[in-house]
């Protein structure tokens, strides 16, 4: 609630405006605020996101919830038929998705196809986030997890893509990989987390 949100104007209103259900795309490392996004941005559009059947995956679901964000449990490591299916299901309610493309284990900033997969089924158009931070604390995970340092500064990016022009799927979900990551700047090298020893 403290972090100052800079945006482009058209971006934001571009987003608000939207009427119909929408794809929202983030990498892993900056989850730590797409609740706040949707609550100041997005408000009064229930959001759901895919979160692991596992009992980490429950600590998450439990965070996400007091956050105002919705889970769908399932395989998010492999994005099987059964969690797709799920996300479909929910796009066509009405209601927008939310998916970490790189997680739930990485490697960081590789955009995995199923992203793409459920935009096409869903037949719902792509919102990809670009979040660069003023200061943030980096945690040793596989991703350098971003945390916001209180009253600090974001700088967020709102890019809107359609699925149907993006090629084949490992050819569409590599370019749209790299608009990702050209809304995403990354100042700092994530930490390497040591490997335990055999």
């Amino acid at each position: 609630m403290t972090l100052r949100i800079t945006v482009p104007r058209q971006d934001v209103d571009d987003f608000r405006r939207i009427g119909e259900p929408i794809l929202f795309v983030i990498w892993h490392n900056r989850l730590f605020v797409a609740a706040e996004l949707f609550r100041r941005y997005r408000a009064g559009h229930p959001i759901y996101t895919l979160i692991s059947a596992s009992r980490d995956g429950a600590w998450l679901a439990t965070f996400f919830s007091a956050c105002g964000m919705r889970a769908v449990r399932g395989s998010s490591s492999r994005l099987g038929h059964e969690s797709t299916k799920a996300l479909i299901e929910v796009l066509h309610a009405g209601n927008d998705v939310g998916i970490t493309p790189d997680g739930p284990r990485g490697p960081a900033y590789v955009m995995k196809p199923g992203a793409l997969v459920i935009a096409r089924r869903g037949g719902t158009r792509v919102v990809l986030a670009g979040i660069d931070f003023e200061s943030s604390w980096r945690l040793p995970s596989w991703d350098g997890f971003h945390i916001p340092k209180p009253f600090s500064r974001i700088y967020l990016r709102i890019v809107m893509l359609r699925p149907d022009p993006l090629e084949d799927r490992e050819g569409g979900a590599r370019k749209m990989g790299e608009a990702l990551a050209a809304i995403n700047p990354d100042r700092k090298p994530a930490p390497v987390r040591k490997q335990a020893r055999p």
